[in-house]
């Protein structure tokens, strides 16, 4: 038997060779480091392809829904400042109206003023009781036809049926059966300018009574 041979009990002969293998972990290591280190991109999809059809409409819709809403939210807040906008105008406006009518009026009462003055220098000045009622009679014209100019409308009362929106009662008298309930006198004017009442006419109404009552 040779030095490095195995016997019979299968131990080495030292007159055999050894036949020794050794194993590189190094290259294991890197082998898996580099298995482990493959592209997620490598790895193929798995989806169908419907599936990934659905997905990119619900992303494209997503888009779409955003986009509509940002333009909406443009839209009404454009709205909104030409909402504000022609409100600012139109008060701007109603005030100006106010103003300019305002102003008219108080033009067309000028000459009333005029007239009064002129009556009160005649009675300073020692003019007849006839050219002073003459101015007075010309101021109430005036004046009359200012409250004309501004829509204002004096209310008929005397021979007209009672009615309590537009009179004012502060009198009775005993009158015929025929003219009951009819205005008979008239100590106030009432006005109205449209349908709105400005003043109730102080009026007195006739009754068909033995007496005549006075109420106020």
């Amino acid at each position: 038997m040779s030095r490095f041979g195995r016997d019979r009990r299968g131990a080495w002969d030292e007159d055999e060779p050894r036949d020794i293998r050794v194993t590189d972990r190094r290259r294991i290591h890197l082998d898996d480091e580099g298995e482990s280190a493959t592209p997620a991109a490598d790895v193929p999809n798995l989806k169908p392809s419907y599936v990934e059809e659905l997905e990119a409409r619900t992303r494209a819709a997503e888009q779409k829904v955003q986009e509509v809403q940002a333009r909406f939210e443009q839209l009404r807040q454009q709205l909104q400042n030409e909402t504000d906008e022609t409100r600012r105008r139109l008060n701007k406006a109603a005030d100006e109206r106010a103003h300019r009518e305002k102003a008219n009026f108080i033009t067309a009462l000028l000459p009333v003023l005029d007239n009064l003055q002129r009556a009160t220098e005649a009675t300073e000045s020692g003019a007849s009781a006839e050219d002073v009622a003459e101015g007075v009679r010309r101021t109430a014209t005036s004046f009359e036809n200012a409250l004309a100019a501004a829509g204002v409308e004096p209310i008929e009362s005397v021979g007209q049926q009672f009615n309590p929106e537009l009179h004012d009662a502060v009198e009775t008298a005993e009158v015929e059966p025929g003219d009951e309930g009819k205005v008979i006198d008239e100590y106030a004017r009432g006005y109205k300018i449209g349908e709105r009442l400005l003043r109730p006419a102080r009026v007195k109404v006739g009754r068909s009574t033995n007496k005549a009552k006075a109420v106020e």
